[in-house]
């Protein structure tokens, strides 16, 4: 894929924190209605480029394009009302409010003929929320709390929504009810890019993936594509398609620091 086909493209994008480089280079393209895998280890600098796309960030180099246009330093609900979502790591819903209110935290700006009609769409996407408005969301059940935090950031309807490791702390059946339940109901309807520590199911269904290290792509590849390697060594994940280890002969570059972030 090239830049001019994507809906989201990071180009050499470099950031840090406190001047310790967190992301070195990273460039990244999405295409419509494109399902994108981003894995790596902890500190490999993955929640830091939600960020920087988000605007949350600013970086230290490079820039950062949405349908075309450079959004790079924008304000984050600026870029929210462009057409990107995020679903953070570690949901950030407010436990002590209802379901509803946690859903119209993500609605501000619909009137109320539009946000019963994005409610409904939500409803019939996440059944199981059905009839438990009023419920704190504490009290709902890890998974509920999951389709909570994924429907609170598409009742805006995004573009692009950017999912940061949406199983975590899932048990295993809950996490495959989430991808054959919601994940695969989203394909082709919304751009999407996901990162997951759990990524074979991931692998699975992802149009390409990229692997991070050290703050970089150090790998990327789709499903029947040929591998592009990136820099003197590249690590691959142990399962999926595309896997594979350093190639033969190659040579090994000193482990690079990793940040968590």
């Amino acid at each position: 894929m090239t830049s001019g086909d994507a809906i989201l493209s990071v180009r050499s994008v470099s950031a840090s924190y406190g001047g310790v480089p967190v992301l070195r280079d990273v460039s990244l393209d999405v295409g419509e209605g494109e399902l994108v895998a981003l894995i790596g280890p902890n500190g490999a600098g993955k929640t830091t480029l939600y960020n920087v796309i988000c605007g949350v960030v600013r970086p230290d180099s490079g820039r950062v394009y949405f349908m075309g246009r450079d959004i790079t330093g924008l304000p984050p609900e600026r870029i929210c009302r462009m057409g990107i979502a995020l679903l953070p790591q570690g949901r950030g819903l407010f436990p002590s409010l209802s379901v509803r209110d946690n859903l119209l935290l993500g609605a501000w700006g619909l009137d109320g003929r539009q946000l019963r009609d994005r409610l409904e769409s939500i409803y019939s996407l996440f059944p199981a929320l059905r009839g438990k408005e009023k419920r704190r969301v504490g009290s709902l059940s890890g998974g509920e709390q999951q389709m909570v935090a994924i429907a609170r950031a598409l009742i805006s309807r995004p573009k692009v929504l950017m999912l940061d490791e949406p199983s975590a702390g899932l048990a295993p059946i809950v996490m495959e009810n989430l991808y054959d339940s919601v994940i695969a109901r989203l394909r082709g309807t919304v751009s999407m890019v996901i990162t997951e520590h759990r990524y074979r199911r991931l692998m699975e269904i992802a149009d390409r993936w990229y692997v991070m290290e050290g703050g970089s792509v150090v790998m990327e590849g789709g499903s029947g594509a040929r591998r592009s390697w990136r820099g003197e060594r590249a690590r691959a994940p142990r399962a999926g398609p595309g896997s594979a280890g350093t190639p033969s002969g190659a040579n090994r570059a000193p482990r690079i620091k990793a940040y968590r972030t």
